[in-house]
């Protein structure tokens, strides 16, 4: 099978995007009146869309403002926390073998606002031929609207697609649009995770990627 199309996730695939994220989630709980747990991870949460991030967030402290906490997270993202995302080991020499056979885009559970910025900023831009993320009427936080989007926008072909992320929600919203789904497991989900997905692969490392998308 030929892939015409690569739809990557953005954070725990193509980037470490955890110190920025916690950095944003302790400014909105200071925000919010709360003293920031010192030993708590936020690695297990990172994926889903926002809402439901702070949400479970905010529930460790009985505070049910979801709507501020992501106002507060979002203000201190997208002048400091974004900036603090780094390149996994790898990709940078992986993105270009994918481009020159395929069409690759960034779908991202992230702001589309915010997920463009960092592309732009690490230098990835030239790579893709989209960068798409949710956006703020709520009506693509589901990761497989957000899929099925992508392929109307671009006129995709499912039967020559392939989404490649660290989580459930990647696999589950590809699945749902018939499209396989490849796992990576540098990021945030676990290899438990992806497999009870249904991951048709697991990538151990970037360079494995050109094989199990070709």
């Amino acid at each position: 099978m030929t892939t015409r199309a690569i739809l990557l996730d953005l954070d725990g695939t193509l980037i470490d995007s955890r110190p920025g994220i916690a950095a944003s989630c302790e400014a909105m709980l200071r925000a919010l009146g709360h003293t920031p747990d010192p030993s708590f991870d936020i690695t297990p949460m990172i994926g889903p869309p926002l809402p439901s991030v702070i949400g479970r967030v905010l529930a460790l402290y009985n505070d049910d403002r979801v709507e501020a906490g992501v106002t507060a997270y979002r203000e201190h993202y997208g002048a400091i926390g974004l900036h603090q995302a780094e390149v996994y080991p790898g990709i940078a020499d992986t993105l270009p073998l994918l481009a020159a056979c395929a069409r690759c885009f960034v779908v991202t559970s992230k702001r589309t606002v915010f997920a463009t910025r960092i592309v732009e900023a690490i230098g990835f831009s030239p790579l893709f031929g989209g960068v798409y993320g949710t956006e703020p009427d709520g009506s693509l936080d589901d990761k497989a609207h957000l899929i099925a989007a992508v392929l109307r926008t671009e006129a995709l072909d499912p039967d020559n697609a392939i989404m490649v992320g660290d989580r459930m929600h990647d696999i589950i919203g590809a699945q749902a649009n018939n499209l396989r789904a490849i796992g990576v497991l540098w990021g945030y989900g676990s290899r438990t995770e992806l497999e009870q997905a249904g991951a048709a692969a697991l990538a151990r490392y970037p360079s494995e990627l050109p094989r199990l998308t070709a």
